[in-house]
């Protein structure tokens, strides 16, 4: 076994080549965590002490991203309580979410043996109510601060798509609807600016929701893309006297289905020429061919392109370079996925505010991590969506100004 108390060096050279800085950094890394688990246990590993709370319990391996690459780590577990490291912090909300999420559901007496086994695999056995709730409190704060922000400055594009997830109400299961926004500012950055829980088809939700947004701050709308909501589409027009862009993918399958499977390959080809055109006044005049000419043989089909034209063709209206983000909530497809992989884990949440906590702290992540990366659309290609006159000029003529 190694020497804990080795010098860095000596300890590096002894596990032998490889990439000397990824090394080094696992090794500071591991034996900064020894450190503080020293400090939360009230003694070294193998030291006798009447300061000492609790022992070890093992490890449990965490991969670490990094400019270096992956750096492998192992986590101390204790036997009463639990260490998560500080340097972890960004990816330190929605596991501490999760942890609280399955502990209020344990505590609640609404677990299963699955749950109780999966606390255990967390190392949080022997958690009390008491830390439980502090947790929470934590964790809510944090979240609740983030979705109920100022929302500053100009959005024009604003997309909106729910999440079904099982949440237990007086006794029973019901299936409730996370509805995730995101928006695209002046300067081409997308931020999730809000989350909603309710009846998705409900339109009084769908009202309040996009109020609540506007009351925040949220302005500068020109297209909001969804999928196809009832009551949705009039509480756009309502709240930010918006267009909106139907969902393309899920109104292609809306389109399947009113033909015979053996058709799908032709009917989806014939649809998707209507996208490739140059601009919106070619896509409308194929649009209007290619539903004419599945009319004879689809009538229900053609119908339903007749109703859904100005929908669907709607991003065709705003420059050519955001098109591919525009016609879909395809955007948040990865997002959703992430929600969905962690909400997995619980199964069925105890209560709405428990929803709020695990997805907000994912969100909350998210949003952190995209403000890291390149703008979501070229400030070059922004220009000319503002209300604002001074907004659609370059920045140096703003500076010579």
């Amino acid at each position: 076994m190694t020497d804990d108390t080795m010098p860095l060096l000596e300890l590096l050279q002894k596990r032998g080549g490889g990439d000397f800085l990824k090394e080094l950094s696992e090794a500071v890394l591991q034996r900064l965590m020894e450190f503080e688990v020293e400090g939360v246990v009230g003694a070294g590993r193998h030291e006798r002490s009447e300061e000492r709370t609790t022992h070890r319990n093992g490890f449990r391996d965490r991969t670490l991203e990094t400019r270096l690459g992956t750096l492998e780590l192992r986590i101390p577990k204790l036997r009463q309580g639990s260490y998560f490291p500080a340097f972890l912090e960004p990816r330190k909300t929605a596991e501490r979410a999760l942890v609280a999420v399955v502990q209020e559901a344990w505590i609640q007496g609404v677990s299963t043996r699955k749950v109780d086994d999966l606390v255990q695999a967390m190392g949080m056995s022997g958690i009390s109510k008491s830390q439980v709730s502090k947790l929470c409190q934590e964790i809510d704060e944090r979240v609740g601060a983030f979705l109920g922000r100022r929302i500053e400055g100009e959005w024009p594009y604003l997309w909106l798509d729910a999440t079904y997830l099982k949440v237990r109400d007086g006794g029973r299961v019901v299936s409730i609807a996370a509805i995730i926004a995101t928006a695209v500012n002046q300067d081409g950055r997308r931020e999730i600016i809000g989350l909603g829980l309710g009846p998705s088809e409900a339109a009084t939700f769908w009202l309040g929701f996009l109020r609540d947004l506007h009351k925040r701050g949220l302005a500068g709308i020109k297209l909001v893309i969804s999928d196809a909501h009832e009551g949705l589409k009039a509480a756009i027009a309502q709240v930010f006297k918006a267009p909106w862009q139907r969902c393309r993918v899920h109104f292609m399958r809306n389109c399947l289905a009113y033909v015979p499977k053996g058709q799908h390959s032709m009917v989806a080809a014939a649809i998707r020429t209507v996208f490739t055109q140059e601009d919106a006044a070619a896509g409308a005049i194929a649009w209007r061919h290619v539903a004419d000419q599945l009319r004879p043989r689809f009538p229900k089909l053609a119908a339903l392109m007749d109703d859904a034209e100005t929908d669907v063709l709607a991003f065709m209206s705003f420059p050519r370079a955001h098109w591919p983000k525009l016609h879909s909530t395809n955007p948040l497809e990865r997002l959703n996925k992430e929600v969905k992989r962690r909400a997995n884990v619980v199964g069925i949440f105890p209560n709405e505010a428990s929803v709020t906590r695990l997805v907000g702290a994912i969100l909350l992540e998210q949003n952190d991590e995209w403000q890291l990366q390149h703008r979501y659309m070229t400030l070059e290609t922004m220009t000319g969506l503002s209300d604002d006159p001074i907004g659609t000029l370059p920045n140096y003529a703003i500076k010579a100004a």
